[in-house]
């Protein structure tokens, strides 16, 4: 005969969720963007002598003005690989956006913000074009007494 008692059920096994190790910063980077930011490093670095490099590895390159702003460091620009492309950042057009007047709309659709610009493989015009606007942001950096 069934004993007049419920039958308990045992509640199931919880099954603890494993961790998954947070992924380096690094690990993502494409490595096909070797020759984009060695060629845009080179147009930022044509600029290094005057300017204070404060990283130079072989997926970041940045530099400051050498003269402080308001007691701070100056960022003048950075050459950056991130996942999916190769950012340029030139911090003159930030401060002086007249220097964007006569941009090519080519160069125009690179643009991300109002000072990068990102680049997926070598494009010679375009990199040329780039140089041009570095040159005119360092030149008003000198002109502003900024180097």
């Amino acid at each position: 005969m069934p004993s007049s008692k419920a039958v308990q059920k045992k509640p199931a096994k919880k099954t603890a969720a494993k961790k998954v190790p947070a992924a380096k910063k690094t690990a993502g980077k494409a490595s096909g963007f070797g020759p984009v930011f060695k060629g845009l490093r080179e147009l930022m670095a044509k600029h290094g002598q005057a300017l204070v490099v404060k990283v130079d590895k072989p997926d970041n390159y940045y530099v400051n003005s050498p003269k402080p702003y308001n007691k701070k460091d100056l960022f003048f620009g950075a050459v950056q690989t991130k996942k999916n492309y190769v950012s340029y950042h030139l911090f003159a057009l930030y401060m002086f956006p007249e220097l964007m007047k006569g941009l090519s709309p080519e160069l125009k659709k690179r643009m991300q913000g109002k000072a990068c610009f990102n680049f997926t493989s070598v494009e010679e015009g375009l990199f040329q074009e780039l140089a041009a606007l570095t040159s005119k942001g360092f030149e008003e950096f000198r002109r502003r007494e900024l180097v």
